[in-house]
């Protein structure tokens, strides 16, 4: 489909030249580099045209040619990208026929005739510019997504999820709730919370540090900046600087802002000899790393220039990889079933053709891998040969409440640290050996995992997390100082509780909260105040009758201590206190 999309814009805009136009997950796009932007206008007359050469059923033809007669299809055709192309691929060169009229280098394999495709099942959905070879420095093109199917049925289908996605888009519930933001006037990449986002992300990382405290981690604070050097021993220098800010001068000496929080957590076991009885220790943070981003990549919270990761290092002895490994994929599963992320995509990387570290080691480390993913019971996929030249790994993809997969967590060996910083622990023969160092990271970012959550709960968060859990109504000036009271309450048994002082009418008090995704509203009114009671309306069920007050604050503090139990927690818990105070929903 993406040979037709060409096809049709040369045909109609003689003057653009075609790059590439590769498929992607849910359809193709094709870049052009073309004088004038493409328009609404234009897409729908380019998709006119595609449909005309569908129903022209046209053969696509595969033929191979020798280098110098692309070159010079190529240059008959003033077509300077697809020579940068050509330059660039391997023999046998191969290209694809449209008929007579039409073709393009491409490797294939495709339809063997237009007529193969449905000219009622595809879409052409936006216009986007990009660089070329994804390089800001050269020349900005035009790129034209589409989306094609088998059948209508699946093109709507495909239309709904693209819609209930675009509805849970982190980006927009981020301002819509007040959540956060990134202001251009500070850079590109960079989050400020707000105080919404900052109340939910404490929740976040208070969980975080609970959990791991419980497992038999202990948490370090490292610094932000680090003596060049530092960097030039990890190693970072050499194969990660085009991924590094550039270096600050102080002092006669040069620092840099860290992408990595690894070689801190090395220098803090090096810190001291180390005893083969103080294996495994573990060590974790939520360490804060700055990373250049090209500006056509970044994305919301998804793809930022300074982020939190939840990062985590095992420094053990070679025999206990399999029990951590086990710990950590428990601990993992725990932390992520708490935002309700059940369902898992399991990948196991091993060993490429270039790497460092002995074969007994690989083998062992892999072997420990493996045990422990069937010591989980975990099915997972193989990726030969997919590892790092430094440790194979193991990547987990969470699956989001439409069905989207998203890479998550990493646990990684690491051969290369240990062996840059000479790490080395005193074994029980009073040799020196050196220790295995396990990396791993759970929510991979606090800002990636923030939208990742927040586009699965399309902004609907559980009563636990959510920034605001109660929301009170006053319905008249009168029993504003009663709802105060209340409020304070509330705040001081830590439920996040505010009064809503606009002066609104009840309506629109209930419709604004339901807008913010409040869990629960509470009317007060003066029966309410009389009987001191709140009459609660939850965001999911409706009217929940009226509560006494003090059962209300109890079954949102049984709420606060039973986390993960999802979007009915709140409701399940008031149900039970109002049926502690008399089944009816009336105080006793």
């Amino acid at each position: 489909m993406s040979h037709v999309l060409a096809m049709a814009v040369q045909r109609l805009f003689p003057k653009a030249q075609v790059t590439i136009g590769p498929w992607t997950e849910s359809g193709f796009y094709y870049d052009f580099d073309h004088p004038e932007p493409f328009t609404e206008a234009d897409l729908k007359a380019i998709k006119k045209e595609m449909g005309k050469i569908i129903g022209r059923r046209l053969p696509l033809q595969r033929l191979e040619v020798s280098r110098a007669e692309a070159e010079a299809r190529i240059r008959a055709q003033n077509e300077p990208y697809k020579l940068e192309i050509l330059a660039s691929i391997e023999e046998p060169i191969s290209l694809y026929t449209l008929g007579e009229e039409w073709w393009d280098l491409c490797a294939g394999p495709h339809v063997a005739n237009t007529s193969e495709l449905n000219p009622k099942a595809f879409e052409l959905e936006s216009v986007a510019g990009a660089y070329w070879r994804g390089d800001e420095t050269k020349a900005q093109l035009q790129r034209i997504y589409g989306t094609a199917w088998e059948t209508p049925e699946q093109l709507a289908e495909h239309k709904r999820r693209k819609a209930e996605a675009l509805r849970r888009d982190h980006r927009r519930l981020g301002t819509d709730l007040h959540l956060f933001s990134i202001e251009d006037e500070a850079g590109a990449g960079l989050v400020f919370w707000h105080p919404r986002g900052a109340r939910m992300r404490l929740e976040i990382e208070n969980f975080w540090r609970e959990a791991h405290f419980a497992a038999g981690y202990e948490l370090l604070y490292t610094p932000h900046v680090a003596d060049l050097g530092l960097w030039k021993t990890s190693g970072h220098l050499d194969f990660y600087s085009e991924s590094m800010f550039g270096p600050m001068q102080v002092d006669e000496r040069q620092y840099q802002l860290k992408p990595m929080n690894c070689p801190f957590h090395v220098l803090t076991y090096a810190s001291t000899l180390r005893s083969y009885r103080e294996l495994p220790i573990r060590w974790a943070e939520l360490g804060t790393v700055y990373r250049y981003e090209r500006p056509g990549v970044m994305h919301g919270l998804m793809r930022v220039r300074g982020f939190t990761q939840d990062d985590a290092h095992v420094f053990c002895l070679p025999e206990q990889i399999s029990d951590e490994i086990l710990a950590i994929l428990d601990l993992t599963e725990q932390i992520l079933s708490t935002f309700d992320f059940r369902s898992y995509e399991i990948n196991l990387s091993t060993r490429p053709a270039k790497s460092i570290g002995e074969s007994a080691v690989w083998e062992l480390a892999t072997q420990g891998l493996v045990e422990a993913l069937e010591r989980k019971g975990w099915n997972y996929k193989v990726d030969e040969g997919g590892g790092a030249f430094y440790g194979p790994k193991i990547d987990l993809k969470i699956e989001d409440a439409i069905g989207r997969m998203w890479q998550c967590s990493t646990i990684q060996l690491d051969f290369n640290l240990p062996e840059r910083f000479d790490l080395h622990y005193v074994a029980a023969d009073g040799s020196r050996q050196r220790p295995i160092m396990i990396h791993r990271a759970i929510f991979g970012s606090l800002e990636r995992f923030f939208g990742i959550m927040t586009e699965n709960y399309a902004g609907d968060f559980p009563f636990w997390l959510a920034p605001e859990q109660i929301r009170l109504l006053p319905v008249t000036d009168e029993v504003r100082p009663y709802a105060a009271s209340l409020s304070e309450q509330f705040r001081r048994a830590g439920i996040r509780c505010s009064v809503d002082g606009s002066g609104d009418r009840l309506n629109k008090l209930i419709r604004t909260g339901e807008q913010m995704k409040i869990p629960v509203l509470g009317v007060i009114g003066a029966k309410e105040v009389e009987a001191g009671t709140i009459s609660l309306r939850s965001r999911r069920d409706g009217d929940l009758g009226t509560l006494a007050a003090g059962d209300v604050l109890a079954a949102a503090r049984q709420a606060n201590q039973q986390r993960g139990a999802g979007l009915a927690l709140e409701v399940d818990a008031l149900e039970a206190a109002a049926q502690a105070a008399g089944g009816d929903g009336t105080p006793r």
